[in-house]
């Protein structure tokens, strides 16, 4: 495994409300965030869970038929990848010299996924990861990912990758993210502490925080955890506005968690702010020398799984190896690059 070319830098969580339903404005916020967070030296910045253009918190609270005409506005303020909103984040990506992840709703197709999308400092957008299995109600608005989504980025900050809210139950794919040298890991979250009529929400911050300390413990690895808010506007447009009993203006926790399951920033609750932790890769080893769950901790002659990485379509179709390009940003005529995944890799 090369050792990362920076392996101290600092890190930026944006604990932020959407603008909901609006992808412009979304997309004009998050570029506001990432100009600040960059500014203040942050060379990985990550948004919560479907920041563009908002979690579809109606989901909890909502009848089908109460939830049809808000799905079709989700849909039509979807991202397509790639398209005028991921330039613009990339534009943006670039000129702070940051790598990003971005939580958004992606449309492909008739479908929505719930993806992180991966920008390097460069403001190529150079990954996706779909949510594997949409949780509970999710399914509703979300199809699944397939094995092409589980993979870590090989980059100077050292190997990248993430999940998406329930998913870090599944503990075969956050193994897969072990297993593949796994050291910074981003987890994305919605707000649902303050979604109270999501049956989960009262305990929504001790399972979050389980979960990414049980991460960072295990994988021997940062976690920058993130996670929304929720503002007077998306309740307004969800038509709950005075049902505190259904939802409620605040919620999310985001914290920055060591190898050691200690804090290095946070947990910060409910008001909006950027969440600024420092990353040293150099702990890491002195982790691994206790329990290198993917190394001398492991026992692949008792344990051992795969991970498919083909394509689950509805047509069957042969595709190549390697890199392809998807989109030229504005400028670099290199263009943007995308892995056939088992483990994406950036080159030159």
């Amino acid at each position: 495994m090369p050792l990362p070319t920076e392996p101290s830098f600092k890190v930026a969580a944006a604990h932020a409300a959407s603008e909901f339903l609006d992808l412009d404005a979304s997309v004009d916020k998050a570029c506001r965030l990432i100009e600040e967070a960059g500014a203040q030296g942050a060379r990985l910045i990550v948004f919560p869970e479907t920041f563009l253009p908002g979690y579809p918190f109606w989901i909890w609270s909502h009848t089908p038929a109460e939830s049809a005409p808000l799905f079709a506005q989700l849909y039509e303020q979807s991202v397509e990848l790639p398209s005028d909103a991921t330039r613009r984040i990339g534009q943006a990506a670039r000129a702070a010299r940051a790598w990003v992840c971005m939580g958004l709703n992606e449309r492909d197709g008739g479908t929505l996924y719930n993806t992180l999308a991966w920008f390097d400092d460069g403001g190529r957008l150079i990954a996706r990861h779909r949510k594997l299995q949409p949780t509970n109600a999710e399914r509703t608005i979300w199809g699944r990912g397939d094995g092409r989504d589980v993979f870590v980025l090989d980059t100077p900050l050292g190997r990248l990758g993430g999940l998406i809210c329930f998913e870090h139950s599944m503990d075969l794919n956050r193994y897969a993210l072990i297993a593949l040298g796994q050291q910074v890991h981003v987890s994305a979250w919605p707000a649902i502490s303050a979604v109270t009529a999501d049956p989960n929400s009262g305990n929504f911050d001790n399972l979050t925080e389980t979960a990414i300390k049980y991460h960072a413990l295990a994988a021997q690895a940062y976690v920058v955890c993130v996670q929304s808010r929720v503002d007077e506007g998306a309740i307004e447009k969800i038509g709950l506005s005075g049902q505190e009993d259904k939802i409620r203006v605040g919620g999310g926790f985001s914290a920055i968690v060591a190898p050691n399951a200690t804090y290095v920033a946070g947990p910060h609750r409910d008001d909006e702010t950027i969440l600024y932790g420092d990353i040293d890769l150099g702990m890491i080893p002195f982790a691994k020398f206790f329990a290198d769950s993917a190394g001398h901790y492991a026992r692949p002659d008792v344990f051992s799984f795969g991970i498919d990485a083909t394509a689950q379509t509805p047509l069957g179709v042969s595709h190549g190896s390697g890199w392809h390009v998807i989109e030229p940003p504005d400028g670099d005529e290199h263009g943007v690059l995308e892995a056939e995944p088992e483990l994406h890799q950036l080159t030159e």
